[in-house]
């Protein structure tokens, strides 16, 4: 009986995934074997593959090279501020402070950005303000990349947070006793036990980040040209959902490359190694390597 109950709790579950996962990316592919006459063909994976001046293939390099940078910035960005907030009282406070943005729709942010970037918007006219002429900052891709990271910003703490919270601080405390200064500490022990967060982070913002059309569009103004931007035009304007399918099986290949995954225990294995190579090189008191052997 108890059997039979848990598997009705998980049947909604495996229902959403078939219905709203798995049937649409069934739907994708099968979508990209037609042509625009609705014939089966490969015409459309021809075409993104060997176009004129290799326009797909560049789109392609674009959307990987614009999520890069935007993860890698969120990341430069998130990774010191989620070690700063465990070292605060009231870090649950400030959490929720970072998290409370994500509540505000997409589409009001944008917006947002657009009357703070624009000609006449608040950083033009406290540069006016300063005797400077007003700068082009809309439409660019400093724009783009900047109002990207801040909307991805709180998907990259949070993970990496959660994971230096449960840190065990005995690790960090050995490492110390073992002769290790700070920076040894973090790079040998802090930071590959964080990979996890790390790796969780950057899925987490890289996938988003190579389909944000709406702001390549409405920041960007189009200079800004990622797949997400051709799946929309080929879907809504030219009505070519072949070729928009076919994209978006390219799209759907793109997101599976930040999935390769290390095992958390090699990094586990990796501070741990770091911390006997302390051990053999440095004369212990007893309490010190019955420290250490606790924590292995």
């Amino acid at each position: 009986m108890k059997k039979t109950t848990s598997n009705l709790f998980i049947l909604p579950y495996f229902l959403w995934i078939f219905l709203f996962v798995l049937a649409p990316v069934v739907m994708i592919i099968f979508q990209s074997f037609f042509n625009v006459e609705g014939q089966f063909s490969l015409e459309n994976y021809k075409e993104f593959f060997t176009s004129q001046n290799l326009t797909y293939l560049k789109m392609s390099f674009n959307s990987v090279l614009y999520a890069g940078i935007v993860t890698l910035v969120t990341l430069l960005i998130s990774y010191p501020t989620a070690y700063f907030l465990t070292l605060l009282k009231h870090r649950q406070l400030w959490l929720m402070l970072i998290v409370l943005p994500t509540w505000v729709n997409l589409l009001l942010k944008a917006y947002a950005f657009i009357g703070i970037f624009g000609q006449n918007g608040s950083i033009n006219s406290f540069l006016s303000f300063l005797g400077v002429a007003p700068q082009q900052i809309l439409f660019t891709d400093f724009s783009f990349i900047f109002v990207a990271s801040y909307i991805e910003l709180p998907f990259m703490i949070l993970p990496i947070f959660n994971v230096l919270d449960d840190l065990d601080p005995n690790l960090i405390n050995a490492s110390y006793d073992l002769g290790a200064n700070r920076w040894d500490t973090f790079r040998h022990v802090v930071f590959p036990l964080s990979m996890n967060g790390v790796r969780s982070g950057v899925q987490s913002v890289f996938i988003p980040s190579l389909s944000l059309f709406m702001l390549t569009r409405m920041i960007g103004g189009n200079r800004v040209i990622t797949l997400g931007t051709a799946i929309e035009q080929h879907f809504l304007t030219t009505q070519n959902w072949g070729m928009g399918s076919t994209i978006g099986v390219v799209l759907i290949l793109a997101m599976l490359l930040p999935c390769g995954q290390q095992e958390k225990g090699e990094n586990d294995e990796k501070s741990i190694s770091f911390l006997s190579r302390l051990r053999l090189s440095n004369p212990l008191s007893s309490y010190l390597l019955f420290d250490l052997l606790c924590l292995q």
